[in-house]
């Protein structure tokens, strides 16, 4: 069977971005608008009961924001759902050959879920990095061309990441803003990159992308595991908790369809905070965020853990 790939891109190590434009997509919804000439900083809020169940229908009042401490006065809220923006990656390194079917099988689910407004872009990455689909809100294309990831060679992670983060961060403006994820499924460290952890997590902090994290388990015994793999394993945790998505380590293969299952979830419940810093200061530092809801103690609240400021 052949498969028709509208947009085929190769990344090589060089790291080197094209800029071909977006597929177009359906019409979508009016998105909520923030105020132009301002810096707003907006926060993307996930809020769960203590079954882990996503709370919906909560007020403005229900939310506190502190920046650095300090109580910050919310310009913006929103419980509707924003116009999603998600890189779908997909490690195809020889290491996934028994288990890209049920990969793209669980992945072509998450796709179907899109909405009209929503776009998706198909990226597999193993030696080099390459996008399969530009960005589309067509289900069917974005489905073929996961279908057609192939399993060989090393994995550059890093380098994955690095220039996809690099591109996603060009969706959206600050008038209708989108929300912009990754979702990231491997199934070991990194072998080959040229992009270091440290470059990928600064980028992504600097980005404001959140990423949901998918790392298969290994097929080595517990005991047999490298310290690279723990050391793998601890840096996705660490990235997607500072940009507010989620890291998910399944025991099983076939657990894949329910975690891509509850990234939809969590990207369609979210509430959407904006506020304007009472910092003026202009010195690019880091700043740190907190969100607390009125019943702190029944609910659980996730987001970025900050945002650099303006310099």
């Amino acid at each position: 069977m052949i498969l028709r790939l509208h947009a085929v891109r190769v990344w090589t190590s060089c790291l080197i971005l094209s800029t071909a434009p977006a597929t177009r997509a359906a019409d979508p919804p009016a998105p909520p608008r923030f105020q132009s000439g301002v810096e707003v900083i907006r926060v993307s809020v996930s809020v769960t009961d203590e079954k882990d169940r996503y709370v919906s229908g909560l007020a403005e009042d229900a939310f506190t924001v502190f920046e650095d401490g300090v109580r910050q006065d919310l310009s913006f809220f929103a419980r509707d759902a924003m116009p999603l923006s998600v890189a779908l990656l997909v490690d195809c390194s020889a290491s996934m050959e028994q288990k890209i079917g049920v990969a793209q099988e669980a992945g072509a689910r998450f796709l179907r879920a899109l909405r009209p407004g929503d776009l998706a872009e198909v990226v597999q990455f193993n030696d080099r990095v390459r996008v399969l689909q530009d960005w589309s809100n067509d289900a069917a294309v974005l489905e073929a061309a996961l279908r057609g990831t192939r399993p060989s060679g090393a994995t550059v992670l890093y380098n994955a990441l690095y220039v996809t983060l690099k591109e996603l961060r060009t969706q959206g403006t600050p008038d209708v803003p989108r929300r912009r994820a990754v979702v990231l499924l491997s199934d070991g460290e990194d072998t080959a990159s040229l992009a270091t952890e440290d470059q990928v997590l600064e980028l992504a902090r600097e980005a404001e992308i959140a990423i949901y994290a998918i790392r298969l388990r290994s097929e080595l015994p517990m005991a047999r595991e490298r310290e690279s793999q723990y050391l793998a394993k601890y840096f996705l945790t660490v990235l997607a908790r500072d940009t507010g998505g989620q890291v998910f380590f399944p025991d099983r293969l076939n657990d894949l369809q329910s975690v891509y299952a509850r990234i939809a979830a969590d990207l369609r419940s979210q509430y959407t905070l904006g506020y304007v810093s009472s910092n003026a200061a202009r010195d690019g530092r880091w700043r740190r965020i907190q969100v607390r809801t009125s019943q702190n103690g029944a609910l659980r609240s996730r987001h970025k853990l900050g945002y650099y400021g303006a310099r």
